[in-house]
């Protein structure tokens, strides 16, 4: 596994547990650089960070673009996958359009159902579709 991929799975652990501890991500974030077991990476750390502060135009695209399911009917693993693929997708610096898309299929394939590498797929996909105008619009 790639150190990105580390991070993109670091990111993940420490988006989805602020979720379920609802508690700040940014704290949670700060929490575990301290205690550093497993290390923080600096891009595991700019991910969270860049999730959270584009997480309400992520969520908006996210609901307006899944087709039949609302933010609140995806698995939380899923939800936090989307946000992570969303943000290298679509406010990222060099990452590539299919490496953004193709490392949230595979935390998908390993972390979570049988169906969701195929609607985190066709989700980022869509948004990928659309980048362009998607940026030209106001957040």
């Amino acid at each position: 596994m790639s150190a990105r991929s580390k991070a993109r799975k670091r990111a993940l652990d420490i988006l989805f547990e602020a979720e379920m501890r609802g508690q700040p991500v940014l704290d949670i974030l700060q929490a575990r650089i301290i205690a550093a077991e497993p290390p923080v990476t600096s891009y595991a750390g700019e991910l969270v960070r860049g999730v959270q502060a584009h997480r309400d135009r992520i969520d908006e695209l996210l609901s307006e673009y899944a087709e039949g399911w609302s933010l609140d009917r995806m698995p939380a693993v899923d939800r936090n996958i989307l946000r992570i693929g969303a943000y290298e997708l679509l406010f990222g610096v060099g990452v590539p359009e299919g490496v953004a898309i193709s490392e949230a299929v595979l935390l998908a394939s390993d972390l979570s159902t049988d169906a969701s590498p195929a609607f985190i797929n066709g989700l980022l996909a869509r948004l990928a579709e659309r980048k362009p105008e998607l940026l030209a619009e106001p957040d």
